[in-house]
């Protein structure tokens, strides 16, 4: 299969799309299998985006003093 730059939100509409076909049980064993192949391709980019964006996200905070400083967004804090 070709692989095409897709954005996140166009891969989450396919998986849709493709969900929907399987679910209405129209379709053979070999397109099931093929439609399954590209949902996995298919999560694993949005996985893949989803983790690129989390990288990027930045926490602002203000200080008491009113300055502005950001972190890197951490998944989990510890307490």
């Amino acid at each position: 299969m070709t692989k095409k730059a897709f954005s996140f939100e166009q891969a989450i509409e396919e998986l849709q799309t493709i969900v929907t076909a399987m679910e209405a049980g129209n379709v053979s064993l070999d397109e099931s299998l093929g439609l399954y192949e590209r949902g996995v391709e298919l999560v694993r980019l949005c996985n893949q985006r989803l983790d690129e964006a989390q990288q990027r996200i930045s926490v602002v905070q203000t200080a008491p003093d009113g300055t502005v400083s950001t972190k890197p967004f951490a998944e989990e804090e510890k307490l």
